[in-house]
C-alpha cells in the first residue's frame, strides 16, 4: 500500500478499511510510514473524522501495536478511570488510593499534559523520587501487592498510540474525538482492566467546549468499551473553572495531599467521590453507586485513603516525607499576586488560558521536548459566585523568573470576568452515558 494514497483517500472524505487502516498503523510503528506522512493523516481525520467503524478499527490497530496484558490471576475486578482532560484535574491522585483502600483493584496507566491540560504523570513526577516508568512486571507485583499502580505507557504498550499522542500535541490534531477515542481506549484497553469511569470534561477548559462535542466523545468511548466488552460509564463534567484552587505539579499534589486529610474543597472532593463511588460499585465492593460514594467519603475521613497513598508513593520510589510534610518541598523562588480592580462576583474563567498560562510558567509543555518546571504554576483564590472587591487576591503565581511571573499576570488579569450579579453555578455532573443511555452518532 502507499501511505499517499490512504492520505488523499482520507482527505477526500473516503473510508479507510480495516485492512489500510492496520497498514497504516503497523507501517507507522515500522517506519515505514514517515512522521510527516502519519501527521498528515492526522490532520485529514481531524477535518473529515472517522466512522464507528473506522474508529473501532483504529483502536484496535493502537491495542494491538503492543502487549495486551492479563491480569486475569489477580484477585478482584479491576476498574480504571480517565479524564479527557481539565485544567486543575488532579482527580485521579486522590481516586486512586481512595478506591483500592476500598477493595477495588485500579491499575492506572495516565499520560502526560496535552495542549493546555495538565498530566498526571507530570504532576506524580513532581514527588522527588516517583518512578512513573515501572516494568510491567512490576506493574504486576505492585497491583496485586498494594491495589493500585500509577504507571506511564511503556514501550511495549500500545506504543503506536504513544508516537501518535506526542505527535498530535504538536501538530493541532488534539480536538478529534475519533483521535480522542482511539488514543484513550486503546491503552485502557491494553492495560487489563474489567471496567472503566470515564471523565468526559465540557467547557471552556476542556478539549471538547460544547455539551454536543462531548456527547458525541462520551457516547463514542462508551461504544468502544462496551464493543470491547468492558463494563463502561462515562460523565459528562463541568469544565468551565479550574478543578479545585491549583494548577501546576508539585501545587496540585499538595492539594490532594491536604484533600486526603479532609480540607474542604468542595468542586474537587464532589467529583472525586462520584467517580470513586462509581468505581467502588464497578468493582462489586457496593450495591450502588450512591452507596459506592458513601465508602468512597468513608475512606478519607477513617484515613484509610492516606495511608494507601502513602503504600503507593512508597512502593514506587516516592519521597513519603514529602508527603507528610509538603512545605519541606519548598516552592518556585517568585510568587506574584493578581488582584482585582473591580467589585461584584467572580462570573467565570477562560480556562483554556489559565492552562496556557500555566505553560508559559512551564508547568506543562508547548514542544514534546520541553521540560517541566514541577514547583511552578498558579494558585486560584476566587471561584465562580463569590463575592469580589477592589484590592482582593484573585490569582496567586508561582514562578521560576520576575520576567515569566510578569508575563502570567498580564494574561491572568484577561481570564476572569467580574460580574454585577451572583451568576448561577453549574452542577460538577452533566450527564451520564452508559449501556442505557448509548446513541452513537457520526463522529468527527
Amino acid at each position: 500500500m502507499n501511505p499517499v494514497e490512504l492520505i488523499l483517500k482520507k482527505r477526500n472524505k473516503g473510508t479507510l478499511t480495516p485492512q489500510e487502516l492496520n497498514w497504516l498503523i503497523t507501517g507507522y510503528r515500522d517506519g515505514l510510514v514517515r512522521e510527516y506522512q502519519m501527521s498528515a493523516f492526522l490532520m485529514a481525520v481531524y477535518f473529515n473524522g472517522m466512522t464507528r467503524e473506522e474508529t473501532l478499527t483504529l483502536t484496535r490497530c493502537m491495542m494491538e501495536s503492543g502487549v495486551i496484558l492479563d491480569l486475569s490471576d489477580i484477585p478482584g475486578f479491576k476498574v480504571d478511570k480517565h479524564s479527557t482532560g481539565g485544567v486543575g484535574d488532579k482527580v485521579s491522585l486522590i481516586l486512586a488510593p481512595i478506591v483500592a483502600a476500598a477493595g477495588v483493584p485500579v491499575p492506572m496507566i495516565s499520560g502526560r499534559g496535552l495542549g493546555h491540560t495538565g498530566g498526571t504523570l507530570d504532576k506524580l513526577e513532581s514527588i522527588p523520587g516517583f518512578n512513573t516508568g515501572l516494568s510491567l512486571d512490576t506493574y504486576r507485583r505492585q497491583l496485586r501487592e498494594t491495589g493500585a499502580v500509577l504507571i506511564g505507557q511503556t514501550k511495549d504498550l500500545a506504543p503506536v498510540d504513544k508516537e501518535m499522542y506526542g505527535l498530535r500535541d504538536v501538530t493541532g490534531t488534539v480536538e478529534s474525538i475519533p483521535l480522542i477515542s482511539g488514543s484513550i481506549m486503546s491503552k485502557k484497553l491494553a492495560e487489563g482492566i474489567d471496567g472503566l469511569v470515564l471523565d468526559v470534561k465540557t467547557g471552556t477548559g476542556a478539549f471538547m467546549k460544547t455539551l454536543e462535542d462531548s456527547r458525541a466523545l462520551a457516547n463514542s468511548l462508551v461504544s468502544i468499551g462496551l464493543g470491547f466488552g468492558k463494563e463502561t460509564i462515562a460523565y459528562i463534567t463541568n469544565m468551565n473553572e479550574p478543578i479545585g484552587y491549583e494548577v501546576g505539579n508539585w501545587l496540585e499534589v499538595r492539594e490532594c495531599i491536604d484533600c486526603m486529610n479532609g480540607a474542604p474543597v468542595p468542586d474537587l472532593m464532589d467529583l472525586t467521590h462520584h467517580l470513586s463511588g462509581t468505581m467502588i460499585y464497578l468493582g462489586k465492593k457496593a450495591g450502588s453507586v450512591e452507596e459506592g460514594i458513601d465508602l468512597s467519603r468513608k475512606m478519607i475521613e477513617s484515613g484509610k485513603a492516606m495511608d494507601k497513598w502513602l503504600e503507593i508513593v512508597a512502593a514506587q520510589g516516592g519521597d513519603i516525607s514529602v508527603i507528610k510534610n509538603p512545605a519541606s518541598r519548598g516552592q518556585a523562588p517568585v510568587q506574584v499576586q493578581v488582584k482585582s480592580s473591580g467589585s461584584g462576583f467572580i462570573g467565570g474563567f477562560d480556562s483554556r488560558e489559565i492552562g496556557m498560562t500555566g505553560i508559559l510558567l512551564k508547568a506543562g509543555r508547548m514542544a514534546k521536548d520541553d521540560v517541566i518546571s514541577p514547583l511552578t504554576g498558579i494558585t486560584i483564590h476566587r471561584k465562580t459566585g463569590e463575592p469580589v472587591s477592589p484590592g482582593d487576591v484573585l490569582f496567586t503565581v508561582h514562578a521560576d523568573s520576575e520576567k515569566t511571573a510578569s508575563e502570567a499576570v498580564a494574561r491572568l488579569i484577561q481570564t476572569v470576568e467580574i460580574a454585577p450579579a451572583k451568576p448561577e453555578k453549574l452542577p460538577m455532573i452533566l450527564e451520564t452515558i452508559d449501556r442505557n443511555t448509548l446513541n452513537f452518532p457520526s463522529n468527527r
